[in-house]
């Protein structure tokens, strides 16, 4: 009588050691290839830093110049001589009392921030309206938008001027604009051309289209208006967008100097920009104090560039990829 086989017993599979048939470090040879290509060779690596450096010194040794032209001796500022003698700080004090320069620093600042209000909250209406609320013809007010940004602000500050002085009602001005001055050497003149860019408009729209819809179509659900869901609902969510527009809109209005020097002629209405040209005489020019000057008026904008550059450089990626 035959005799069944014994049943095949299964033999345990060798147990994997950590890293086979990946390589090592236990990652897959695809994942370090691919991380080796991101990265780059040593050699690119070392070029790019020296390039980055090299850029980087050229782009601070305009500024670096200022501030060591600012402590010169007012003998020295005419030689040429990179570094000062002797480091002057008085200097600052002296352009500080040389001309009124808190008066000017005062108006620069009231009309840049009122360009940054009304340019924040006029920019990004526009721009919810272009992004979220259809309407006939959006597509060639958004094209007229991307258009008026190739336009140079050159070519349009003589119609600019021209408005500004036939204001009706205005300076003296009848109802037609015709016999006054109209808003020259006003408050209005300063603060109303220049307040809103399409560059901002174009800026909130692009943010705006990528905020999802779902949250506007909740709040309608729950009985909300558009003031509402622009105000409350959509706009907090696009903080980086609100803080690159601030930005340039301050720093726009900041070191303005064509306008103010066309539309006004009071002293207790120049900006900053303009009065440091006081700095400049015919004959002579005052090096030293205009260079302190100059440097006053640059420290404000680099701390807020500073505060702010990490939503200004996520608003620039957000648009690019957008």
């Amino acid at each position: 009588m035959a005799t069944e086989a014994p049943p095949a017993t299964s033999r345990p599979a060798p147990a994997r050691t950590p890293g086979a048939g990946q390589g090592g470090g236990g990652r897959p040879a695809s994942t370090r290839r691919a991380r080796s290509r991101r990265e780059g060779s040593p050699v690119a690596r070392i070029a790019a830093f020296w390039l980055l450096a090299m850029v980087s010194i050229l782009m601070i040794t305009p500024f670096a110049w200022m501030v060591l032209s600012s402590l010169r001796d007012p003998s020295q500022a005419a030689s040429g001589a990179l570094l000062p003698d002797s480091p002057r700080w008085r200097n600052y004090l002296d352009a500080l009392t040389a001309a009124p320069f808190l008066t000017y620093a005062r108006n620069s600042f009231f009309i840049a921030t009122g360009h940054t209000v009304i340019n924040v909250v006029l920019a990004s209406m526009a721009g919810y309206a272009l992004a979220r609320l259809p309407f006939r013809g959006s597509k060639v007010l958004f094209f007229g938008f991307i258009g008026a940004i190739m336009i140079p602000m050159y070519t349009i500050v003589v119609p600019q001027f021209i408005l500004v002085r036939s204001m009706p009602f205005f300076g003296g001005n009848d109802i037609l604009g015709q016999g006054g001055t109209g808003w020259l050497d006003s408050w209005w003149a300063l603060i109303i051309p220049g307040a809103m860019s399409p560059v901002s408009v174009f800026l909130f729209r692009q943010f705006y289209l990528g905020v999802p819809r779902e949250l506007s179509e909740a709040a309608r659900i729950d009985g909300a208006n558009e003031f509402t869901i622009w105000a409350r609902i959509v706009t907090p969510q696009i903080r980086p967008a609100i803080i690159t527009v601030a930005l340039l809109t301050f720093q726009t209005g900041w070191t303005n100097f064509l306008w103010p020097l066309l539309v006004t002629g009071r002293e207790d209405l120049r900006v900053l920009q303009v009065g440091l040209a006081s700095f400049q005489q015919e004959n002579t020019t005052q090096w030293e104090l205009l260079m302190a000057g100059t440097a006053m008026a640059t420290v404000p904008m680099i701390v807020l560039f500073v505060l702010a550059q990490r939503y200004f450089v996520n608003s620039l990626a957000h648009v690019g990829i957008k």
